[in-house]
């Protein structure tokens, strides 16, 4: 049992950074994307930018989902879950811009 509790542990490991450097990459990637637009002055900038955090919150938000299969201690559990929290809220807000910026352009933009 130990044995498969240690693998589960090396695999999850393994995806919480996946999954955290996954979304680093892409919120770093928008927004080198975002400053290029802003220099062209690229009427969908915005809007482009706030779906790249997006997408990059989401990678990391699950990340912290499969954190909570690992914690050992309750105060780590309200850790992780005040985390997921602020994240899931970030998220929220940013889609939250997106549909207000897609109503504002009339276009919906293809995900980055």
């Amino acid at each position: 049992m130990a044995g498969l509790h240690n693998a589960l542990a090396v695999l999850t490991d393994g995806a919480i950074l996946l999954f955290e450097y996954t979304g680093v990459g892409v919120i770093i990637v928008s927004g080198l994307l975002g400053i290029v637009g802003c220099l062209r002055r690229d009427p969908m900038t915005r809007l482009r930018l706030a779906k790249g955090m997006a997408l990059g919150l989401e990678f990391k938000l699950g990340s912290e989902i499969l954190r909570t299969v690992v914690v050992r201690e309750f105060t780590e559990i309200l850790l992780v879950g005040a985390i997921i929290l602020l994240r899931a809220a970030l998220t929220l807000l940013i889609h939250w811009e997106i549909k207000n910026e897609e109503q504002a352009t009339g276009e919906k933009t293809p995900e980055p």
